[in-house]
């Protein structure tokens, strides 16, 4: 990761109008087709840990990602990876960041160990230098979209989905898209997402 000049970047013109805004934040919603992956859950796949590998695949062919405003900083990253809300044993909430990985195999072992460690320590685990795609997932409930708080300390993109409905033999996911409105645009955005459904859809062929 290195601090670049917003100037040289395609992202010159977002940085002029955004960076110092009050809420620079973006909410986009959509619904994902994501009936392939319950194939991939009856093979034995967390489902969480499915949607979380099909955003790293997606984030990591969208150019945007890379970089992301940290203060009055626009820093560009080398590596992505995803960041998991787990309920500990305590009965709190910790957070715990995954490296992203080409292979289904390699991300499934490391999601279960970390998430599992995160879960019974109670402490985060996080990974420095990366630019982190945050997700939650509440899927005891159904609803249609959620509004991430902006704190104005943490800018990175985030998702939250719930739970799944079923219509005419598909499975539903309602879910959220918050990002900096310096890190990429609607139209950026939007690419992702379909990008999202498109890894999806692959997961499921393989």
């Amino acid at each position: 990761m290195r601090e670049v000049d917003p100037r040289e970047t395609g992202r010159a013109d977002s940085w002029a109008l955004y960076h110092s805004a009050p809420m620079p934040m973006v909410t986009l919603f959509k619904t994902l087709d994501i009936t392939p992956l319950l194939r991939r859950k009856d093979q034995g796949y967390k489902l969480n840990m499915l949607l979380c590998w099909c955003v790293a695949q997606a984030a990591e062919a969208t150019p945007e990602f890379y970089l992301l405003p940290v203060g009055e900083k626009l820093i560009q990253y080398d590596r992505l990876g995803v960041s998991v809300i787990v309920a500990n044993q305590k009965g709190g909430l910790s957070s715990c960041d995954l490296p992203c990985s080409p292979d289904l195999e390699t991300f499934s072992r490391t999601y279960l160990e970390l998430t599992e460690r995160v879960r019974q320590t109670c402490v985060d685990h996080e990974l420095p230098g990366r630019m982190m795609v945050g997700t939650s997932s509440l899927v005891r409930y159904e609803i249609d979209g959620a509004a991430n708080m902006y704190s104005g300390i943490f800018n990175n993109p985030f998702l939250i989905w719930s739970k799944y409905r079923e219509e005419n033999g598909r499975a539903l996911l309602p879910l959220s898209f918050q990002f900096h409105h310096v890190q990429m645009d609607g139209l950026e955005a939007c690419a992702f997402l379909e990008r999202l459904q498109e890894a999806v859809r692959e997961t499921g062929r393989a």
